[in-house]
């Protein structure tokens, strides 16, 4: 059987071959995925409340869903975003690897699909895999899907000029490095949010509730569960009181002071963004005139790349055999075009990734790599890598120097 995914995935023989309609691909994509899954999810992201926190996070969440749904009913040719594209062509991809497939690899491949028309599964993980496949093939890589072909461990066999490099594709949340999560912080925000309104029309005025929650906020609980400091907001503003302080929360309510802040939420929030910084967690309400602005931060600063790192020493020893030089095509997920910027720029991702190729479970690695929602949805913004990810070789492993691999492994920064 030819590789899934080759050079010759890209060439022209002969007379070019017309370009199917994007309907046609999403439709077969959505029969793949099984219509009643797809329907089911498309109902449930229909009921999501859009004017609140919690809904237009779950629609972020499922974008790429919404946008195979949204080129279903495409009729004809059309112009299409950078994104559509790239979610077209992963749509297409899918279609043409079942064709490559033999049937436990068919097997392997449903069940992805599966788990991710599952509830809370999203297609990120298969996107992510048939992404980084088809970036390694137009680096002059022969793919195969090891993982879906023959249960490896590993998910994609790379060979070039007669070298060998096995592939672990991954995705890791923000969430995982983040005390305070926005999750339970939107939840938080759309729970109070009606209860603020009213308060406002009893007190018109412009105020400022600053939180500081030391041991975190998170959907599944905690000393700080929502529910608790819903309650404490409430209690906070019904007694007229000015602050609120345990070892869980510490509350204070002042007047909003934002010299000649702007009287629309988007301009409001970029002052507040300036003025409390990339980590803090806001939300604006308003009711006439009145202005409420939350503010809310953790005890410590978030460590995201440190989530990332500790899931590469997880999986490392578990993902790749050994045998061959090892590549981590890490995808973090659920971070924002400026919290990816920063992790960036500020060097996180680059400073956490070189500590783990330092340890012993980086021994099989001789690169990783990270990427996210930008890069796999081909955003043409500054925030995004320039090559599609961010890539850093571990200079210790003894294919560091091996030329045939170097597109894949040569540092990108």
């Amino acid at each position: 059987m030819r590789p899934a995914c080759s050079q010759e995935d890209s060439a022209t023989h002969g007379s070019p071959i017309e370009e199917p309609a994007p309907a046609t691909v999403a439709e077969a994509f959505i029969e793949r995925a099984g219509r009643p899954q797809w329907q089911s999810r498309l109902a449930s992201l229909r009921a999501a409340p859009g004017g609140s926190q919690a809904g237009r996070a779950m629609l972020r969440r499922y974008a790429a869903e919404l946008t195979i749904e949204r080129l279903r009913q495409v009729s004809g040719p059309a112009p299409l975003s950078p994104g559509e594209r790239a979610l077209l062509g992963l749509a297409a991809m899918t279609e043409r690897l079942f064709g490559t497939l033999a049937e436990p690899g068919r097997v392997r491949l449903e069940a992805m699909l599966q788990e991710a028309m599952a509830e809370g599964g999203t297609l990120i993980p298969l996107f992510h895999l048939l992404r980084t496949a088809g970036l390694q093939a137009s680096r002059g890589f022969a793919v195969r899907f090891a993982g879906l072909e023959q249960g490896a461990p590993f998910d994609l066999l790379l060979s070039r000029n007669g070298v060998e490099a096995e592939l672990a594709c991954e995705v890791v949340s923000a969430e995982d490095g983040r005390n305070v999560h926005r999750g339970a912080w939107f939840q938080l925000v759309d729970r109070i949010d009606p209860e603020l309104q009213t308060w406002l029309a009893a007190h018109p005025g412009r105020y400022l509730l600053k939180m500081t929650l030391p041991r975190g906020l998170r959907e599944d609980g905690g000393p700080a569960t929502l529910a608790d400091l819903h309650g404490r907001i409430s209690a906070l503003l019904a007694d007229r009181r000015r602050s609120d302080q345990d070892e869980a929360a510490v509350l204070r309510l002042d007047p909003l002071l934002l010299v000649a802040a702007q009287a629309d939420e988007l301009g409001l929030m970029s002052r507040l963004r300036r003025e409390f910084g990339p980590e803090a967690h806001l939300a604006v309400t308003s009711a006439g005139q009145g202005i409420f602005v939350m503010a809310a931060r953790a005890g410590q600063e978030n460590d995201v790349a440190a989530a990332v790192r500790r899931r590469m020493e997880a999986i490392a020893p578990v993902r790749l055999t050994g045998t061959r030089p090892g590549i981590l095509a890490m995808f973090v997920e659920d971070t924002d075009r400026a919290e990816w910027q920063g992790l960036r720029e500020r060097l996180e991702l680059e400073g956490e990734t070189r500590q783990f190729l330092t340890s012993a479970d980086a021994r099989p690695v001789v690169a990783v790599s990270c990427a996210s929602r930008l890069e796999l949805f081909g955003l043409p913004v500054p925030e995004a890598a320039p090559e599609g990810e961010l890539r850093f070789r571990n200079p210790a492993h003894p294919a560091a120097r091996v030329e045939a691999l170097a597109p894949s492994i040569l540092s990108s920064n």
